[in-house]
């Protein structure tokens, strides 16, 4: 049914995103699909990686620890952009079409009150994106 499915990742904190990948790895490994870790980081130094080339490689070895880890076929794919912050969203539905990914698996956050006047990134996603979407809680 999936045979390329995109997680966006974000490094600093990975460790809230247990859920999503958890079943990003088990739906690759039941439709034998590829899971692509999506990351989007600036251009400039930053808490993860001081360049572009270093954010790459540090995606990439997520990816491969996340592919042993499920048993499946994992890439990376860095983004890099002038501001994640504003950028993010187009980003992500650009890496999208980019990775020719068929389902996109993203980690969700506790809805609040902000949420009527800003939407949700995995909400923008789902409206948006061409191809279905599992936001995760």
């Amino acid at each position: 049914m999936f045979t390329r499915i995109m997680v966006p990742v974000d490094l600093a904190h990975a460790d809230r995103l247990e859920r999503a990948l958890a079943c990003a790895g088990d739906l690759g490994m039941h439709y034998g699909a590829t899971v692509i870790y999506v990351g989007v980081s600036a251009a400039t130094p930053g808490s993860i990686a001081h360049t572009p080339e270093e954010f790459g490689q540090k995606l990439a070895a997520f990816a491969e620890m996340q592919g042993q880890r499920f048993g499946v076929t994992a890439e990376s794919h860095p983004v890099i952009s002038h501001d994640p912050a504003i950028d993010l969203d187009p980003s992500l539905l650009k890496a999208v079409t980019d990775t020719s990914a068929d389902l996109v698996v993203m980690a969700s956050h506790i809805p609040n009150v902000v949420d009527h006047f800003w939407p949700s990134n995995g909400g923008t996603i789902a409206s948006r994106a061409d191809v279905s979407v599992m936001v995760i809680r």
